[in-house]
């Protein structure tokens, strides 16, 4: 089959066309009036010499509309926490069936909790204010592609199998705030659980796309769980910082993840880093910017194959999980993109539906 064209924002009327002639100038424009605000607090501790320094040459714009995302959505976070202590209170008495629903509801509050992306509002409030886990039956006639059984089947097989063999599970982060707290509750689940022996990050370098995850964000988070009077919260980030320094589980930041290069070339590219990839017994994707780097960001029909759409990117056996917020989908059942454009204009860019879709190492 032959290869697509990319998407572009030459098509008017496709997501693209509105990101570059909306969603971008919002952006910048928060982006300058953030910096304007600041720029101050700079000159006067350090002058014209102000912008070479790491005050300002490491200054994230995007950090206060992060943290600002964190704790509007407290409440969800505080229930979530709450849930996964009561998992781990019982963990010796699930059967592998209870551990499977667990785990299952784990990866839908970590799909649902990508809606949380500042970049598609413009860095307007776009928190979880409420507890996913209440909705999930609610939210399960929007997921379009659910390859569980095939997730399940690789983190089953430590559980099941040598308890003394390592079982790596890797996760490329998406948003920062409530996202990212539902992937260290699923990453925490995977491991008490008895399903991998350590877990993996990956962030960017850089501040990114608005709410995407940096090394800063991804410590804050931690040090914010373990700082808040909540027992159940608090006890989510002592494990977690545990975790950390005893390196269960271990952050990396590559410049790739911030490239304009499609996945099929990491390997060319950054070898290093799909080298580190092949380690892995199962790589979660999260969220759209890593779907459209995944397929190559191309017009695609909605029924070409996941695995075919990512051409030579196969390091490990790999599941996205993201909300649908692009002008891509592939791996859909004959006639569901088309009705779904019937009936729902904007059900590729609204995230009102989401997938959680799988690939074996081809």
């Amino acid at each position: 089959m032959e290869t697509p064209c990319s998407l572009s924002a030459k098509f008017e009327g496709s997501f693209a066309y509105y990101t570059v002639k909306d969603r971008m100038p919002q952006i910048l424009t928060k982006v300058i009036d953030t910096v304007h605000r600041n720029k101050n607090k700079f000159l006067e501790l350090h002058g014209e010499v102000s912008e070479c320094l790491p005050p300002v040459s490491e200054y994230d714009v995007f950090r206060d509309v992060k943290n600002q995302s964190f704790f509007q959505s407290q409440q969800a976070i505080l229930a979530l926490c709450s849930h996964l202590q009561e998992i781990k209170g019982k963990v010796n008495v699930l059967s592998n069936d209870e551990v499977r629903d667990e785990i299952y509801k784990l990866v839908q509050v970590s799909l649902w909790g990508n809606r949380c992306d500042l970049s598609i509002s413009g860095g307007q409030d776009n928190s979880q204010k409420t507890s996913i886990l209440s909705s999930l039956e609610d939210f399960q006639a929007f997921i379009l592609v659910d390859d569980m059984n095939s997730v399940w089947n690789i983190l089953s097989k430590n559980r099941d199998g040598n308890t003394e063999s390592r079982t790596r599970v890797d996760i490329v982060l998406d948003n920062a705030g409530f996202e990212l707290v539902t992937d260290l509750v699923l990453a925490d689940a995977i491991m008490s659980l008895g399903l991998a022996t350590e877990v993996h990050f990956h962030g960017k370098v850089m501040p990114w796309y608005v709410s995407d995850t940096t090394k800063h964000d991804f410590d804050w988070t931690v040090q914010q769980c373990l700082a808040i009077n909540n027992k159940w919260m608090s006890k989510c980030g002592q494990t977690w910082k545990e975790n950390l320094k005893k390196r269960r589980w271990v952050y990396h930041e590559h410049l790739f993840w911030t490239l304009p290069h499609e996945y099929c070339t990491m390997a060319e590219v950054a070898p290093d880093l799909y080298t580190e990839l092949q380690k892995s017994d199962l790589v979660f994707f999260k969220g759209d910017l890593n779907y459209r780097k995944l397929t190559g960001d191309r017009k695609w029909d909605f029924i070409v194959p996941f695995s075919q759409a990512l051409r030579s990117f196969h390091p490990a056996p790999l599941c996205s999980v993201r909300t649908l917020k692009a002008d891509v989908q592939v791996g859909l059942q004959t006639g569901v993109g088309e009705r779904l454009t019937a009936t729902d204009t904007d059900w590729l860019i609204s995230g009102k539906y989401g997938i959680i879709q799988f690939s074996p190492v081809v």
